[in-house]
């Protein structure tokens, strides 16, 4: 059983490590390597989902690494490895040998074995680890077309973003060290006592936060769309943003006993999948509308972590997974295709490419919530917990869910409008490419069970998670109708401008300034502050410490001329009137004896007079 959950881990990164490290000699190979060992690694992860296995080793004194497989754990690791086996599949087809094939899909492992290790972690050091280097192979991923500066810095915005919120962890990690000894694991960390608990609970809201680019941190997910399609597929379907969201599902024991954090999180959430749902209602970027749509997708997450809704957040977790990286590689492939990824200029895509376009019309239609299409069913039952806890939390989510299905039939009305260009204007969309798209397609199909019985009983066993709220017949009814009536108009307003209120409209198509105000409100002072302490440092201590080198200098060259003299005016003086002595003293010795007995002679006399006048 160990063996079992140590492969699972070992075998991306290590396969990942090597990929990278062989570099473009590898090129060739890569790909079918990489495919390979995703798939071996969804047959272990199938595998551990069943049975559980949990691992140990030690770390630290009193900190182990701590690994383990469980209900909540088992969906995700599945879910992360069968997006990723999708999306190299994709890939494969996608990526011309003109490109560092070998550095992208070692990375692309290397990811997915971290963040296979951030949601199997038992412990919060285990999770530290793979979060960081989740983290880090992000940053390498968004910016991999590294010779365009436009992509490095987006890179670099969106992992001082994260890094910056994930702060939070190393907060709530010292906040339970204080609170006292222990292996820090998660489902311990609800017992801990004041005021440690709340530190620990806003440490890891903060952190879950920024990860999941949730409100106010998710402009960084703007600008990671600069990244290739494929690193978008996988990072924010499946793996990287929905951490956050993981992480507060995994902690809702947590969040209950700090007696705020349920609360803050199911808020935020909620605010978040409107707000950004407003926002991907008025892009005109497809990539753009799907990065702004999965801030609001996550927000139902982070608002069923919120209510304690496990099962209806991990039913919306792998529902947006399947339907959210078919549309980010169909974005690449029309990318790759047409040289565009603006909603005007594709007019007409979904007809030149009509199999790319059917499967499309699946994904974007399982995102508007239409049933009978999985993530219809899954916002239902975690809205079934939020109308428990509170009609205006269920009522704010109804209102995410119409904006769901407005974004999501504008991207349909832009595609299957009257062509603008000749369908033999487009470069062939590889066949290969197309196989994971449709298995994709079918999977948002196949999930809308698993929220009614008897899978949804059984789910909820599985997750532990029984005697939740499900929800009723007119639940079912009401967010279907929305859904279908809000899709009806907009597919009826066509292709026309949202009409937004003026600063609405443009504060939307910018993100609601969010990354402006983190220029004014963080960066911009960051930076004065920085040129202060520069201008300080060149103006003030540099030249203090040239003056006292100066002074240090002078004083020198005094000791040197002056001092210095004179001591060795001295010590020559000594050394002459040694010298002088010396010479004295060799005089008498003649080597005479008469002149031997004299001197004696004369000693005495000298002696005897003074003891005569000393008497």
């Amino acid at each position: 059983m160990s063996a079992l959950l140590w492969t699972l881990i070992a075998l991306p990164l290590g396969a990942g490590a090597l990929l990278a490290l062989a570099g473009r000699p590898a090129d060739r190979a890569a790909p079918l390597l990489a495919v390979g060992v995703s798939a071996a690694t969804l047959g272990l992860a199938i595998t551990a989902a069943l049975r559980h296995p949990a691992v140990e080793a030690p770390l630290m004194q009193g900190l182990p690494f701590r690994l383990a497989v469980d209900g909540l754990s088992g969906i995700l690791v599945v879910t992360v490895t069968a997006v990723t086996l999708a999306v190299l599949l994709f890939s494969m087809a996608e990526f011309g040998a003109d490109e560092a094939r070998a550095r992208f899909f070692g990375l692309m492992l290397l990811f997915a074995g971290s963040m296979l290790v951030t949601v199997t972690a038992t412990t919060l050091p285990t999770l530290l680890m793979g979060w960081e280097v989740m983290g880090a192979t992000s940053w390498a991923l968004i910016g991999y077309w590294w010779r365009e500066p436009e992509r490095t810095a987006a890179a670099d915005t969106a992992f001082l973003t994260t890094r910056t919120a994930d702060l939070g962890l190393y907060l709530a990690a010292g906040a339970a060290l204080a609170a006292g000894p222990g292996p820090l694991t998660l489902d311990g960390l609800a017992s801990l006592d004041e005021p440690w608990l709340s530190f620990l609970t806003a440490g890891i809201l903060v952190a879950a936060f920024g990860k999941s680019a949730q409100f106010p941190f998710s402009f960084w997910l703007s600008r990671a769309m600069h990244g290739p399609s494929p690193v978008s597929a996988l990072l924010h379907s499946a793996a990287m943003v929905v951490a956050g969201a993981y992480l507060l599902l995994r902690a809702g024991p947590l969040l209950d006993a700090s007696g705020w954090g349920a609360d803050a999180a199911a808020w935020v959430g909620a605010a978040t999948a409107v707000a950004l749902g407003v926002v991907a209602v008025a892009q005109t970027d497809l990539k753009q509308l799907l990065a702004a749509s999965t801030c609001a997708q996550i927000g139902f997450m982070v608002l069923a972590a919120g209510v304690g809704a496990t099962t209806g957040g991990a039913l919306q977790l792998t529902a947006h997974a399947a339907a959210k990286s078919l549309l980010f590689l169909v974005a690449g492939a029309w990318l790759t295709a047409w040289g565009t990824q603006r909603l005007p200029e594709l007019r007409g895509a979904a007809h030149a490419y009509r199999t790319v376009g059917v499967l499309c019309t699946v994904g974007a239609l399982s995102l508007a919530g239409l049933p009978p299409l999985s993530l219809w069913a899954a916002k239902d039952v975690l809205l079934a917990g939020a109308l428990e806890d509170s009609p205006w939390l269920y009522a704010t989510g109804l209102a995410a869910a119409v904006l769901s299905a407005v974004y999501s039939v504008k991207l349909l009305r832009f595609v299957w409008d009257r062509p603008e260009r000749q369908i033999s204007d487009g470069q062939p969309i590889p066949l290969g490419a197309v196989a994971p798209l449709t298995l994709l397609a079918l999977a948002c199909l196949a999930l809308t069970p698993a929220a009614f019985p008897p899978l949804g009983d059984t789910l909820s066993k599985y997750l532990g998670t029984q005697g939740q709220p499900s929800p009723l017949v007119w639940e079912f009814a009401l967010s279907g109708a929305l859904a279908l009536a809000a899709s009806a108009i907009a597919w009826g307003w066509g292709t026309r401008r949202v009409p937004l209120p003026g600063r609405l409209k443009t504060g939307s198509e910018n993100w609601l300034g969010l990354e402006r105000s983190a220029h004014v409100l963080l960066v911009s002072p960051t930076m004065r502050i920085a040129r202060a302490a520069a201008a300080f440092d060149d103006q003030v201590l540099d030249r203090s410490v040239e003056a006292s080198a100066r002074g240090t200098l002078k004083l020198a060259r005094w000791t040197n001329r002056l001092v210095e003299g004179a001591v060795d005016g001295a010590v020559e003086g000594v050394a002459t009137a040694s010298r002088r002595l010396g010479t004295w003293a060799r005089r008498p010795q003649t080597g005479q004896l008469h002149q031997y007995l004299a001197q004696a002679v004369a000693a005495f006399s000298v002696i005897a007079v003074v003891l005569v006048l000393v008497r």
